[in-house]
């Protein structure tokens, strides 16, 4: 599960999919494989030189070699597609310290849409979350610079600083009308809880996903287990939660659909070299035994967590429920460099069991639901009469097994005593999915 050893070759290959950390080791060396080479295009070549003279003699400052030829190096890669770039030392020692689940910031997952930063996802219990940044943000203003032309590492930069310093991002959201909003968000160690468990009503348990690291799989297993026991019989169903979920390791990704196959591919990948062609099929039993499950999604589910969603979907394990998902099904190859920078490369498509490219299209759910903010009818107050309220109602017979929980008591009209909010008023779709897996449930057992 997950990546069980790390090789120390300087050419180790990590496959990255979708917006977040989706990481496999290859045993292929994908920088040493025998490829046609092609000729070299000597008139583009001549001009690049051409360029590269005019800029180092005629421009207004000084610009130094190696500035010049990273930037080159940069705009190689910014225009081939969003998603492959130029990491440099420090970006690529973060992004290999970023599975491991503790690392600086605000806590959310970021990509680049028409020159400015989007919010793919802002992680649960972090300060982004905390302050109100929503999937589909775009970021429009870090501080007083505009992010418009800054490269996606650029503005993560800024982003990033000492904790506890402060940070305002200036957002664009759908449902503001466009009238930016501001957020001041304090920087943190951001600590991310990968895997959260408990149970919904006896029978019925929740596990959500926040992201996909190196112990996602052996976690879900644990929290199966735990909720195995703590119910008193077989788990009655499960809410596999992904909403928000920006991806992560691909090992992770396989062993949670795992954990509820028994037999099938998982996910495959496609690309122009026999070294991006991968499969994963399910390897072991239904830890829920068969019991029914509802997988929720929303358009920052991403990556891995696409993968799970959508293997589960084809298998026809799963009800997929919520909102259409964020949609990319590239395969990004990180190739280390001698001087310790790297390339982020597009190098394939991958493709769901029944063959599917979720690319720019998503999951969409089987059950499409939206995120509905949900309150009580007011009543003044008073509690609707019931017929045991009425004076001189009759009496439940004493051979009834159905209790009514009143017999002889006063009528209940007055004020109602203070609730804590139910579970439809704080999550809408979570109470959604828990009355599916209900019925689910009940049909299964008849």
């Amino acid at each position: 599960m997950g990546i069980s050893k790390q090789r120390k070759s300087t050419k180790q290959i990590i496959y990255y999919l979708v917006a977040g950390v989706l990481l496999i080791n290859s045993s292929t060396v994908l920088a040493e494989r025998t490829v046609p080479k092609a000729p070299l295009p000597l008139n583009e070549l001549r001009a690049f030189t051409e360029v590269f003279e005019k800029i180092k003699t005629d421009y207004v400052e000084p610009v130094g070699d190696a500035s010049l030829l990273e930037g080159a190096i940069r705009g190689m890669l910014s225009g081939l597609d969003p998603h492959s770039s130029y990491l440099d030392p420090d970006a690529f020692k973060e992004l290999q310290v970023g599975t491991s689940g503790e690392f600086g910031g605000l806590g959310i997952e970021v990509g680049m849409e028409d020159g400015f930063i989007k919010v793919i996802a802002p992680i649960d219990d972090t300060p982004a979350q905390k302050a109100g940044i929503k999937s589909g943000d775009l970021i429009i203003r870090i501080n007083e610079t505009p992010v418009k032309g800054l490269t996606l590492n650029e503005a993560v930069n800024l982003m990033r600083g000492k904790p506890g310093s402060e940070v305002n991002l200036t957002v664009v959201r759908k449902e503001a009308d466009n009238n930016p909003l501001t957020f001041t968000i304090s920087r943190a160690i951001i600590q991310v809880k990968g895997v959260k468990s408990r149970m919904l009503e006896p029978g019925f348990a929740y596990i959500r996903i926040t992201q996909f690291q190196n112990h996602t799989g052996e976690n879900v297993i644990d929290a199966l287990s735990k909720l195995q026991k703590e119910s008193t019989d077989n788990l009655k169903g499960l809410v596999l939660d992904l909403r928000n979920n920006p991806g992560g390791i691909l090992g992770a990704a396989v062993s949670v659909s795992d954990a509820f196959l028994t037999e099938g591919l998982i996910v495959y990948t496609e690309g122009r070299v026999k070294d991006s062609q991968l499969k994963f099929k399910a390897t072991q039993s239904d830890l829920l035994k068969g019991a029914p499950l509802i997988v929720l999604v929303n358009e920052g589910s991403a990556s891995a967590s696409e993968i799970v969603a959508g293997a589960l979907q084809d298998h026809k394990r799963a009800l997929i429920m919520g909102e259409r998902t964020f949609g990319k099904g590239s395969v990004q190859t990180i190739l280390p460099m001698n001087n310790g920078s790297a390339l982020k490369l597009t190098t394939a498509r991958y493709y769901t069991p029944a063959g599917r490219s979720i690319q720019a299209e998503g999951i969409i759910p089987d059950i499409k639901l939206e995120d509905f903010k949900v309150s009580k009818t007011e009543r003044n107050g008073l509690s609707m009469l019931k017929e045991a309220d009425l004076s001189r109602h009759l009496v439940k017979p004493e051979n009834s097994d159905n209790s009514t929980g009143k017999t002889n008591e006063e009528p209940s009209l007055g004020k109602k005593k203070p609730e804590t909010a139910s579970l439809t008023e704080t999550d809408y779709q979570l109470s959604e999915a828990l009355n599916l897996l209900k019925g689910l449930a009940i049909f299964a057992r008849k």
